[in-house]
């Protein structure tokens, strides 16, 4: 069971691998730099998120449990921002670092 378990995890992490890759090399939004959405300073959203996930991944799968509460915030904070943004590149990005943010809750909370 428990080799079942970390071969789950290991997937895991490589699917949140290939996600946080992907964000990495996307452009951040222009029109979102400076700018705070529902009072959420979105590069501080982008920076929290990615910081959680950087050191998930780099972990091999566990966070502590301060950076597991800033990913529940981020998670939260995700949820509602996202609708509010109206241009499509910005939505993509922020959609696309919600993905990870649930992935790495959800293989978090599957421990």
């Amino acid at each position: 069971m428990q080799e079942y378990v970390q071969m789950i995890r290991s997937e895991q992490v490589q699917k949140a691998a290939l996600l946080w890759q992907e964000h990495r090399g996307a452009e951040f939004p222009a029109n979102l730099r400076g700018v705070e959405v529902e009072g959420i300073d979105m590069v501080l959203l982008d920076a929290d998120t990615a910081g959680c996930a950087s050191t998930w991944i780099n972990n091999g799968g566990t966070l502590d449990p301060q950076h597991r509460s800033i990913l529940q915030s981020c998670v939260e904070d995700l949820d509602r921002v996202i609708p509010q943004i109206s241009d499509p590149s910005g939505h993509q990005y922020y959609q696309r670092l919600h993905q990870l943010a649930l992935l790495i809750s959800g293989a978090l909370d599957a421990k």
